[in-house]
């Protein structure tokens, strides 16, 4: 399949329509890579980049992926490829940094055919940020080619929408997910099964987790919390809540709140979905006996109520006091004691 032949997983559909453009000379100049984290909008957005620079292709519109350009390209560090993404996930991209990524647009290519710009979590880009690539991307210069990923189109302003080529990727189906992680990471049906289920069928994440041990690790950690809160006093909530955020800069803790809230977030999906008795797969597969149990104590109503609550902060993390937000999340929560 055309999916295979940038060895990426799902999205061949994707990879179809961009080696169309690619091999018969209709590349646009701008690109947006939709769909929730996680889903591989980079990584198709790189493999695209390789096949526009890679110098010797094993075929039309196919990288050869072993050539020192490729190599760089992976690596996000060509002298062709200029990446532009806020300090640290969830902050604000600048206008001054599309400023300084214009610069360096206004330069020759290098080496390659094309001077790439690789805007990450474009969605993060304020306003005036966004505002200001629309000159970019009014005026584009023929050997220039953007590439942006966002969580959603809808979070930025159409007059960049409407400018760009979108391609909106979808989570695969969570069984195709295990088939190609058993495949691909010779992982055993089980544990590509839970990964599949964890990852929502996002491949990008699916990918990380498979790799990287101490991310597991550290998801069953978030879960415990999870579990632990639901048996403390207010007063042990309020304690473990500053312990997340006092003597903290507010940039690490809220990346850690963002990544703790995430799992919990997940971990209750998968409770409500359990008290209504829905059939959808749970992500949280080695927790079944938990949330169950959670489901039967709580209800639907108050499974229902902590969902919204999380999201509800997932919502104000840029802005809110964290310290007060956390002490207003787990005071909802229910006191179930064994």
């Amino acid at each position: 399949m055309a999916g295979m032949s940038w060895d990426l997983m799902g999205h061949d559909w994707a990879v179809e329509m961009l080696q169309q453009h690619l091999v018969s000379g209709s590349l646009r100049h701008a690109y947006l890579f939709s769909g929730p984290r996680g889903v591989g909008r980079r990584s198709l957005a790189l493999r695209f980049a390789q096949a526009i620079n890679c110098p010797q292709p094993t075929a039309p519109g196919i990288p050869c992926g072993e050539c020192r350009v490729c190599h760089q390209i992976e690596n996000m560090q060509h002298a062709d490829l200029n990446i532009l993404q806020s300090e640290r996930e969830g902050d604000t991209l600048k206008v001054e940094q599309v400023r300084e990524l214009q610069h360096m647009l206004s330069l020759a290519p290098y080496e390659g055919g094309y001077r790439i710009a690789l805007l990450l979590r474009f969605e993060e880009a304020n306003d005036s940020a966004q505002n200001a690539l629309l000159k970019t991307l009014e005026e584009p210069n023929p050997r220039v080619i953007l590439l942006a990923t966002a969580d959603d189109s809808e979070n930025l302003l159409p007059t960049i929408t409407s400018r760009c080529e979108l391609l909106r990727l979808r989570p695969m189906a969570l069984e195709a997910l295990a088939l190609e992680l058993q495949s691909r990471r010779q992982l055993d049906p089980e544990r590509a099964q839970l990964i599949a289920h964890i990852a929502a069928g996002r491949p990008g994440y699916a990918l990380r987790l498979a790799e990287d041990e101490s991310l597991m690790a550290a998801r069953s950690a978030y879960l415990e919390d999870c579990l632990k809160l639901t048996g403390f006093s207010r007063l042990e909530r309020l304690v473990f809540a500053e312990s997340l955020v006092k003597s903290r800069e507010r940039a690490e803790a809220k990346g850690e709140l963002r990544v703790e809230l995430t799992y919990w977030l997940s971990f209750w999906r998968d409770v409500l979905l359990t008290s209504l008795g829905e059939a959808a797969p749970l992500a949280n597969l080695d927790y079944r006996r938990e949330i169950q149990r959670l489901a039967d104590l709580t209800g639907s109503r108050k499974a229902a109520q902590i969902v919204g609550a999380l999201e509800h902060s997932f919502a104000r993390l840029n802005n809110a006091n964290l310290q007060v937000m956390l002490d207003n999340l787990l005071l909802q929560w229910p006191l179930i004691r064994d």
